[in-house]
């Protein structure tokens, strides 16, 4: 059989849920189009569509299918037109994935912004903590912050935030001072559910504090802790890109700033292929120019 023939028609199936709506798109018969998904089930020995006189899905197979198949049809045309030398214009679906909270303070507008800016392109802004796997999920890019990258994919690191210890200034206010790393002691710690309860501190002249974080409140959300040290529930161990656009507006103040922990390193996933499609290249080269430029982060070496 036609093996892209069948991909295509396969895909088209899936995306306008009907077998009628692909023959009408293709100019050709139902029938015609019901042999062809036939002939690639029995090519690849596996039911890709449940069908019925009125409604048709992919099975768990097929959905899991089609994401590669979209893809191997991507690639296809971006071979061909980077063999014939086109250039092409940024269009199609976009589908990104993001932590929720990065997603919501600093991804989210600029993602807005890069479709002002391409009238023809559609993103799906996928946020979610948990490991995204990207050709499984049948994601284009991933932002991830951290070193703990996946071997199938093509990393970018295109900033760092740095890490210190904050605090509302109310807080600050109504309670003993912190002037030195061991005084953080006597103080209300707010930290992640899943961290330790010691961090480590970076000072000057190579000195570091091995500190212990205690306190009676964890929460498993960067944005929760965010809201705790706004209303005064305590100091914590935050990276710059969640909290400095509200130390510069005053609501929070960095303690020992002169003292920090490791950096967040911030990257740019995208599946490890040699065509990628033009949108996926646009919105790669966008953010790795505007997310150094956000709150809290600073530019690394290319």
């Amino acid at each position: 059989m036609d093996t892209l023939r069948g991909l295509h028609t396969f895909v088209r199936a899936v995306e306008l849920g009907s077998l009628s709506a692909v023959a009408r798109e293709l100019g050709t018969t139902q029938p015609t189009i019901s042999k062809t998904v036939a002939a690639l089930e029995q090519e690849l020995g596996v039911r890709l569509l449940q069908r019925s006189t009125t409604h048709l899905a992919p099975t768990e197979q097929g959905r899991r299918f089609y994401e590669r198949a979209r893809r191997v049809l991507e690639e296809y045309g971006e071979a061909v037109a980077d063999a014939r030398g086109l250039s092409q214009t940024p269009a199609g679906l976009l589908r990104v994935a993001a932590p929720v909270s990065i997603g919501v303070l600093r991804l989210n507008r600029l993602v807005q912004a890069f479709l002002a800016l391409h009238p023809q392109v559609e993103i799906e802004l996928i946020l979610n903590d948990r490991y995204v796997d990207l050709v499984e999920e049948g994601m284009d890019l991933a932002l991830r912050i951290g070193a703990n990258l996946p071997p199938n994919a093509v990393a970018r690191r295109i900033a760092s935030s740095p890490r210190g210890l904050v605090a509302s200034r109310d807080y600050l206010a109504r309670h003993a001072p912190i002037l030195h790393p061991q005084d953080t002691a006597a103080h209300d710690y707010l930290r992640f559910a899943w961290a330790g309860d010691t961090y480590t501190l970076h000072g000057p002249g190579g000195e570091t504090a091995v500190l212990r974080g205690d306190g009676r409140y964890r929460i498993n959300n960067s944005l929760g802790i965010r809201e705790s040290f706004l209303i005064g529930s305590g100091i914590g161990l935050a990276p710059a890109w969640l909290v400095q656009d509200l130390v510069d507006d005053g609501a929070l103040q960095w303690i020992l700033p002169q003292w920090r922990a490791s950096a967040h390193e911030l990257y740019l996933l995208y599946p490890a292929r040699r065509y990628l499609p033009a949108r996926t290249r646009a919105l790669l080269e966008f953010l790795s120019e505007r997310l150094p430029q956000q709150p809290g982060f600073e530019a690394v070496a290319a």
